[in-house]
């Protein structure tokens, strides 16, 4: 969303209802195996961000959610937790795994199991009893709930690697979350914590039955990135072949790292790329005017593509930009 205008907030919900057509990377598959080639899963109500609306228009033959027929299967909780937990999220996924036999197929898994509230859901919580810290109450106990869920998908994303590797065909993961939540106020009050408090985890993995198992993408080129180039790292990781577009965004990444909408006082304030926090390969913050020629080039090159896919005439679609060959 970095290149897109302020005004933007839920692209879900504000652009993907409206697109004739919306290319996501699940197409890849559908494109060599056909309607089949991807499914989704989300352990909760469909109509949350629209996703039954957009997921239906990306090409998802099946979402499986707590009201889709027939319903997602595995919907257990934690302790006092309202939403399903990660462990059976993952346990769907991994149904889903075995259960296709036929070709390769993409997996689009949201979990919801860290979602806010935070409203102190676990007995025998470690976190608040050794939080030591000064903060307020409220801040306080919602940091050690979210803390000691983390701590669960942990030992569940540790279980569900640990069953993929059983698994006798290709898997690779690519995981990540979408945000931290908004629950840190206090460290939010300091203008200099805004991109660490915008940072979240992700990986990349293959397991034992997959010839990129071991695989490690360079440190320096894959330590800080935005979830747009991550289909490229992937590709990369798995030594796999891939389109125009994705041959496009992995020259954008060499360039550009990672961007986002402003997180902190040191986004660029000038021009048309006003307010926009850029990141170097070392994860420091850079500016727009020192980059390179190249770099602006490319920039100005990623935003005539999302116009033409989002706003503009679709002429992409009629080339072969995201064929894979």
């Amino acid at each position: 969303m970095a290149l897109f205008d302020d005004s933007m907030q839920s692209m879900y919900q504000e652009l993907v209802p409206h697109q004739k057509q919306a290319y996501t990377f699940n197409q890849i598959w559908n494109q060599t195996y056909g309607a089949s080639g991807s499914i989704a899963l989300h352990p909760y109500y469909k109509n949350m961000y629209l996703r039954d609306v957009d997921y239906k228009k990306f090409g998802f033959s099946k979402f499986l959610t707590l009201v889709s027929k027939p319903e997602i299967k595995h919907q257990d909780r934690i302790d006092n937790f309202i939403y399903v937990s990660d462990a059976a999220a993952y346990q769907d996924a991994l149904d889903a795994v075995n259960a296709n036999t036929k070709h390769p197929q993409f997996i689009q898994l949201a979990t919801i199991q860290n979602h806010m509230p935070y409203n102190n859901w676990y007995a025998n919580n470690q976190f608040q009893d050794s939080d030591t810290s000064q903060l307020s109450g409220d801040e306080r106990s919602s940091i050690d709930t979210y803390a000691k869920g983390v701590n669960i998908t942990d030992q569940a994303t540790t279980d569900f690697l640990n069953q993929l590797d059983q698994v006798n065909k290709p898997v690779t993961v690519i995981f990540y979350g979408d945000h931290l939540p908004g629950i840190y106020s206090t460290a939010a009050s300091d203008p200099k914590n805004g991109v660490n408090l915008h940072e979240t985890d992700y990986f990349i993995w293959s397991n034992q039955a997959s010839e990129s198992n071991g695989t490690k993408l360079d440190a320096k080129e894959s330590s800080y990135t935005s979830s747009s180039f991550f289909m490229p790292l992937a590709a990369e990781h798995m030594n796999a072949k891939v389109s125009p577009y994705l041959e496009f965004l992995d020259t954008v990444h060499e360039e550009i790292p990672a961007m986002t909408r402003p997180v902190s006082s040191t986004s660029d304030q000038t021009g048309d790329n006003n307010n926009k926090t850029y990141l170097a390969a070392d994860g420091t913050t850079v500016s727009y005017d020192p980059m390179s020629a190249k770099a602006k080039k490319l920039l100005e090159e990623y935003k005539l593509v999302q116009y033409d896919l989002t706003a503009g005439k679709g002429y992409l679609n009629d080339t072969k930009f995201f064929d894979v060959k």
